[in-house]
C-alpha cells in the first residue's frame, strides 16, 4: 500500500500502529468476555456490566487528553496511550475476581481513550496539506481490516477453547502495543509545535472550543452520521433474523461484506470522490447512501424469505459500505483543518464525542423505535441521515470561512 508524503517515518511507522491497535480493538471486546468468563466465576451479565462500566469511566478523559496533546503534542501521547493498552492486557494475566477484572478493563479502556483521543491530531501533524484526506482514507481501510482480523483470531480462539490459548494471545497483544509504542517513539518526529499566548502560556483550548459554535455544530451534525455507522451494527442482526425471518448466517455474510469493503475501498472511493466535491459534499453524499441504504433495508419486508431476500440485502450492504467509504475520511479531514493550530488537539479529542454520542444512543433509539414497528427505525435513521446531509454544506462554508479569516468564529478572537 503506498502511502501519502509524511515527515520520516512517519509514513510506515503510523500505519503499524494503526494496524495493532486496529487488532487489538477487534480482540478487546470478544476476547474480554471470554476470557474473563474463564478465569473467574462471574456471569455474562456481572462481567459484561463490569466492562459498561470501565468504559464509562473513561469518557471524560478526550477533553483533558485533548489538553494534554496541544501542550505536549500529540506524539507522546500517542506512545503513553498504547503502553497504557499493553498494561491492561498484561492485568488480564492476573484478574481472578470483580475487583482485578474492573481495574485491568479500566486501564485498557484508559489506554484505549487516551490513544484515539490523540492518534488523529498525530495524523494531522505529519499529513502535508490535501494529503490528510488520503491518510484518513488509508486509516480507515486499517482500522477496518484490523477489527476484521481480531474478529477473526477471536473465533480462532473459541474454536480451541483453551485457557492456554487464550492467555497467550493476550501476552501477544501485549507485547505487539510496546512494539507499536517502540515504533512511534523511534520513527516518527515531533512536527512543529505552535507558539503559545503572548503571555507565555498554551492556548485555553477548552474555553475557545466552547465558543467556537460552527466546530460544536459539526460534532452534533457528525453524531448524526455515525448514528448510521453504529447501526449497522445494532441493528442489522435483530433485523435480518427477527424481522425479516432470514437465516443466521445470513448476517455474517452481510458484515463480511461491508468489512472487506471498506477495508480495500475506502482510499480509492475517496480519491475519486474528493476529485468532484469539498469535505463536506462527500459527507452530504455519504448520508445520502446511509438513506437510500435504510429505504432499502424497510422495503425488504415485501419480499418473501429465501435466496431472493438474502442476496437482496446483500446489495443493500454495499450502499451502507459506499456510504462509510465516502463520508469517513472527508469527516476527519474536515475536522482537523477546521480546528485552529493551537488548540487542534482539544478540537480532535472532543471530535471523538460524536463517536461515542452515537454508540451510547443507537441501541436505545433502535430498541424504542423497533418495538413500536419493525420498519420504523430504518425510516428515522435514514431521516437523520438526510438531515445531516442538508446541515453539513452550509456549516462547512462557515467553518473554511472562518478558518479562512484565522479566526474560530466571529465570536472568538484570533489567538
Amino acid at each position: 500500500m503506498r502511502w501519502p508524503r509524511a515527515r520520516d517515518g512517519a509514513g510506515w511507522a503510523i500505519p503499524v500502529a494503526l494496524a495493532v491497535d486496529a487488532v487489538g480493538t477487534g480482540l478487546y471486546l470478544p476476547l474480554s468476555m471470554v476470557y474473563f468468563l474463564t478465569v473467574t466465576d462471574l456471569s455474562e451479565a456481572g462481567v459484561g456490566l463490569l466492562l459498561t462500566a470501565a468504559t464509562a469511566c473513561s469518557l471524560l478523559l478526550p477533553l483533558l487528553v485533548g489538553r494534554i496533546v496541544d501542550r505536549v503534542g500529540p506524539r507522546p501521547v500517542v506512545i503513553v496511550g498504547q503502553l497504557t493498552q499493553a498494561a491492561g492486557f498484561l492485568l488480564y494475566l492476573g484478574v481472578s475476581g470483580p475487583v482485578s477484572l474492573f481495574l485491568a478493563a479500566l486501564v485498557e479502556s484508559v489506554g484505549l481513550r487516551v490513544y484515539w483521543s490523540s492518534v488523529f491530531a498525530l495524523i494531522s501533524e505529519q499529513a502535508e496539506g490535501e494529503a490528510k484526506d488520503e491518510w484518513f482514507a488509508r486509516a480507515g481501510m486499517i482500522r477496518a481490516a484490523g477489527t476484521g482480523a481480531g474478529t477473526v483470531l477471536t473465533g480462532v480462539l473459541l474454536a480451541l477453547a483453551s485457557q492456554d490459548a487464550y492467555r497467550g494471545m493476550v501476552l501477544a497483544n501485549a507485547t505487539s502495543f510496546v512494539l507499536a509504542a517502540a515504533t512511534v517513539a523511534l520513527f516518527v518526529r515531533a512536527g512543529r509545535r505552535p507558539a503559545g499566548e503572548p503571555d507565555g502560556q498554551p492556548s485555553d483550548g477548552i474555553r475557545r472550543l466552547l465558543r467556537d459554535r460552527p466546530y460544536l455544530a459539526l460534532i452534533g451534525v457528525n453524531t448524526l452520521f455515525n448514528i448510521c455507522t453504529v447501526f449497522l451494527a445494532v441493528a442489522v442482526p435483530v433485523y435480518v433474523i427477527r424481522g425479516l425471518g432470514a437465516p443466521g448466517w445470513a448476517v455474517g455474510v452481510f458484515l463480511t461484506i461491508t468489512t472487506v469493503a471498506v477495508a480495500t475501498g475506502t482510499a480509492t472511493v475517496n480519491r475519486r470522490v474528493r476529485r468532484r466535491t469539498s469535505r463536506g459534499g462527500a459527507m452530504a453524499w455519504g448520508g445520502v447512501l446511509w438513506a437510500a441504504w435504510c429505504a432499502a433495508a424497510a422495503l425488504a419486508v415485501l419480499l418473501p424469505s429465501g435466496p431472493l431476500l438474502v442476496g437482496y440485502l446483500a446489495f443493500a450492504m454495499l450502499l451502507w459500505g459506499a456510504a462509510e467509504m465516502t463520508h469517513g475520511p472527508a469527516a476527519n479531514a474536515l475536522s482537523a483543518d477546521a480546528a485552529p493550530e493551537r488548540s487542534r488537539g482539544t478540537y480532535l479529542a472532543a471530535f471523538q464525542y460524536s463517536f461515542a454520542t452515537a454508540d451510547m444512543v443507537t441501541p436505545a433509539l433502535f430498541g424504542v423505535l423497533y418495538g413500536v414497528n419493525r420498519v420504523l427505525p430504518w425510516a428515522v435513521v435514514g431521516s437523520l441521515a438526510l438531515t445531516a446531509s442538508l446541515a453539513i454544506r452550509p456549516l462547512e462554508r462557515r467553518l473554511t470561512r472562518d478558518a479562512a479569516a484565522g479566526q474560530v468564529s466571529p465570536a472568538v478572537p484570533a489567538g
